[in-house]
């Protein structure tokens, strides 16, 4: 898979997405998200998929949108920007396998919301980050109003949205934005280290988790329960059979 602004690799399992654009800060613009689409529809049928890594070169994660290409648009041009970016990370929510965010740098606007759309987030020392929509008379469009609440709650989203300001990893652990902030040395390497431990485990198993915790948390908590229920069965004629016969038997589980 060959694209300008995105680089893919994969190995045991784990794939890295890089976004290069470094001469913008990586800001995204129509061309990023038309290789977003097409390479999450191509890793959706990636069987040797277990986990995906996204990180951008240079020293930004994602600046934010790009301004430029959007100074352009009238009403129309917005709104189909905005649900062109929404669709995209929706897709990224949506893909069967885990994905960890390794934010290295500036991850603002846009490049938040993409942090937000991934399962959780690592962060170099470095990093920084913000939702600074408003400083430009305008208000996230990526579905950032919809998942900062979510994440870190409604004071600290409306708080972020409404002042624009950046904050740094720390804060950003602090708050729940990221899980885990580390060195900027040791940023991939940490990233892969907790992918690989993620695909050490059962394959069915970890999708099926994904999908019942991101799914249960926007319903009625009883129903969450059932669907938990439902799923957990599911396990014994999946992972479940591999993974407790080889604990029984005091050996690695081979999964299929």
């Amino acid at each position: 898979m060959e694209y300008s602004i995105l680089k893919y690799e994969q190995e045991l399992g784990v794939g890295i997405i890089t976004i290069s654009r470094p001469e913008a800060l990586n800001a995204l613009n129509l061309l990023f998200f038309e290789e977003f689409d097409d390479l999450l529809h191509n890793l959706y049928s990636a069987k040797d998929l277990r986990v995906l890594i996204i990180i951008g070169e240079g020293k930004a994660f994602v600046a934010g949108a790009d301004i430029a290409e959007m100074q352009k648009m009238k009403v129309k041009e917005g709104y189909n920007f905005s649900k062109i970016g929404q669709e995209a990370f929706s897709k990224l929510v949506n893909i069967e396998v885990p994905v960890i965010a390794a934010v290295n740098g500036f991850a603002l606007g846009g490049g938040c919301e993409l942090a937000m759309a991934c399962d959780f987030r690592i962060a170099s020392s470095k990093a920084k980050f913000g939702m600074p929509e408003v400083s430009l008379g305008l208000i996230p469009g990526y579905g950032g109003t919809q998942r900062l609440s979510r994440l870190v709650g409604l004071g600290d989203a409306l708080y972020l949205v409404l002042t624009g300001q950046m904050i740094e990893a720390a804060d950003a652990l602090r708050i729940g934005l990221v899980q885990k902030v580390v060195e900027p040395e040791n940023l991939l390497i940490e990233a892969k280290s907790i992918a690989s431990k993620i695909a050490e485990h059962g394959p069915f198993a970890i999708k099926t988790a994904k999908k019942v915790i991101r799914k249960g948390y926007s319903i009625e908590i009883d129903r969450g329960f059932e669907l938990e229920a439902e799923s957990f069965s599911k396990m014994f004629e999946n992972d479940g059979i591999e993974g407790m016969k080889a604990f029984l038997e005091k050996r690695k589980p081979s999964w299929n």
